[in-house]
């Protein structure tokens, strides 16, 4: 199951270095996770100052 970026997101940028399978982009108002391409490996949720990733 992908995991998902909630409104909280402020768009920092240190959640996309941190995905080994790069399916983290910037959208309109907030980052987005691709959950077809999400692993599932956790990797961006400590680096997220907000906490704003999550298990979907």
């Amino acid at each position: 199951m992908a995991h998902i970026i909630n409104d909280t997101c402020i768009s920092c940028g240190a959640c996309p270095p941190e995905c080994p399978v790069d399916c983290i982009s910037e959208g309109d108002s907030k980052f987005v996770i691709d959950a077809e391409t999400c692993i599932d490996c956790g990797a961006c949720v400590p680096v997220c100052p907000v906490d704003a990733i999550e298990a979907n």
